[in-house]
């Protein structure tokens, strides 16, 4: 039976998905600065679910539905969001995967909106399963894939505002490059990614400081550079997690 591997780059192709027939396909969605390495952060460190929503207004509707127990997260041009941008509350975290700790998420459900990476969670809604990537779970994700192939893999990086994001696409290439024997059929995009990350395989923080300009700018803020090196780890959380009933749960 013949499978295909694919990849997406910029949002700009999201809305072509309203359009396919993503029934027999799993979507992988990757946000590596950072909303997808911080939602399998907050799982890793005992949050029980994070919904991801698109606006402002959709996460302090689902806050009022939750309950005061359910924090809000998330970000706006890359910091957290504030009470003058949501109307009066101040979010209880921001988009730094360094932010979930236990302390401040074991046991809560969050309710998470970015600028791009809950964004193309929901881009993929009508695939057969949608699951949550990041240099932080490659090996799980592989592990997951290869144990339940499936007929069509739609890699899909969430890049930055319209634009392709380089480090998304070094995720993807190293997710394409674990499985490349797996498919019968790569598209173009699959070969691109998987090239972009050879490329830069043996030094990833320095591929990142010199090509991604979401790197560069989380870089030059002192309260945020450390992102890029902790989501640039890799394997440290040991589950795949999918989009399910609305919300990023680990998959058992």
């Amino acid at each position: 039976m013949e499978s295909n591997l694919e990849v997406l780059f910029t949002p700009a192709e999201f809305d072509a998905l309203k359009n396919r027939d993503l029934s027999n396909t799993v979507c992988v969605v990757f946000d590596v600065l950072r909303a997808t390495t911080s939602m399998l952060t907050a799982l890793r460190c005992g949050a029980t679910q994070v919904f991801p929503v698109k606006e402002i207004s959709e996460a302090l509707a689902l806050r009022r539905s939750l309950g005061p127990a359910a924090l809000l997260a998330g970000e706006r041009d890359g910091v957290r969001i504030r009470a003058a941008q949501s109307g009066g509350v101040d979010f209880d975290l921001g988009n730094s995967p360094r932010e979930f700790t236990p302390e401040r998420v074991a046991g809560r459900a969050i309710i998470m909106t970015t600028t791009n990476g809950t964004c193309a969670l929901q881009a993929c809604l009508g695939a057969r399963r949608i699951l949550a990537g990041a240099f932080l779970n490659l090996a799980a994700l592989a592990d997951w894939i290869k144990n339940q192939p499936p007929s069509n893999l739609l890699l899909v990086g969430a890049g930055t505002f319209e634009e392709a994001a380089y480090e998304d696409t070094l995720a993807v290439g190293a997710l394409c490059e674990l499985m490349w024997g797996q498919f019968s059929r790569q598209a173009d995009s699959a070969q691109i990614a998987r090239e972009i990350y050879r490329a830069g395989a043996n030094d990833l923080s320095a591929a990142v400081r010199q090509h991604s300009r979401n790197g560069c700018r989380l870089l030059a803020n002192p309260e945020l550079r450390d992102d890029v090196p902790f989501a640039l780890q890799r394997d440290t959380v040991p589950f795949a997690a999918e989009l399910k009933n609305g919300a990023v749960v680990k998959i058992p």
